[in-house]
Parts: structure tokens; sequence; C-alpha cells
């Protein structure tokens, strides 16, 4: 599959979002208990643009040679929460903590959990926020064999 899943969501558009990310990651060729792994991440990437970002943005996922790329994107400023840290900062610049579950805080967010959900589900994920919005970035292996 070449295409990329290209759509802009809101508030009222995250049933459309779940729906399309799922038909995406089946006809990508993710197993099923993958496909609701992405679906799971993806909803939480957008709810939170939704609610913590512009209220709207864009999802992008397209199909790399070994899994998924999904990228959420909004245009709105960095809303940070109380306690809502990535964790330490590591002592070795190699490793980032955007990119090693590891490093993260196991409970990070005081308000919900779903930047943790979506960190310990993603195979990888980095998330970049600024004054012009957040950008969400997770990848999904297939599996050897699928």
């Amino acid at each position: 599959m070449s295409q990329t899943l290209d759509l802009t969501f809101d508030s009222g558009s995250l049933g459309d979002v779940r729906a399309a990310v799922q038909e995406y990651a089946g006809q990508a060729g993710m197993p099923a208990d993958r496909v609701i792994d992405v679906v799971l991440v993806v909803h939480e990437l957008v709810a939170n643009a939704v609610r913590h970002g512009a209220g709207t943005g864009r999802l992008r996922i397209w199909s790399q040679p070994d899994g998924l790329r999904c990228e959420v994107q909004d245009d709105g400023p960095a809303a940070r929460e109380s306690g809502a840290g990535h964790g330490k900062p590591p002592d070795d610049p190699e490793r980032d903590p955007d990119l090693d579950p590891d490093l993260a805080s196991p409970w990070p967010y005081v308000n919900g959990h779903g930047l943790w959900v979506a960190r310990k589900v993603a195979d990888r994920m980095h998330v970049r926020s600024g004054p012009d919005g957040t950008r969400a970035t997770v990848m999904f292996t297939l599996a050897a064999g699928c």
C-alpha cells in the first residue's frame, strides 16, 4: 500500500478518524491486534490535539517497508499541564525520552494517561511542541512474516 491516509479532524470527527485508521492499518497488512494498537494510539494523539491544541489538526499515515508511520499535527500553542513532564533528561545524549519508553516517567500525566499509553503501545514515538503547535509521530512495525 503506497497511498497516504491524510485527514483533517476536529472534535466531531473522532469516530470517523478511528474508522479510517482501522481500515487503513488493516489494508496495510497489520495483524488484527496491532490494528487495535494503531487505532488506540492515533485516537489518543488526535484527542490530545483537539483538547490541548487548536481543537483541529491533521493526521497522516503512510506505509513504509517495515510498518506504518503516523503523524498527528495541530497548529495550537503547546499546552502543558501540571506534572506533564517527559521524564528526567537522559544522562546519555544518544537516548531521547521521546523515543525510549524506559526513560519516560511511569505515570507522567496528572489529568490523563493518553500520551503515556501511546508511548507504551507504539514501537517508537516522538513529540515536539512549541508556540506554533505540536507534532506527534509514532511508528508501528510489522512483525516478521506478515
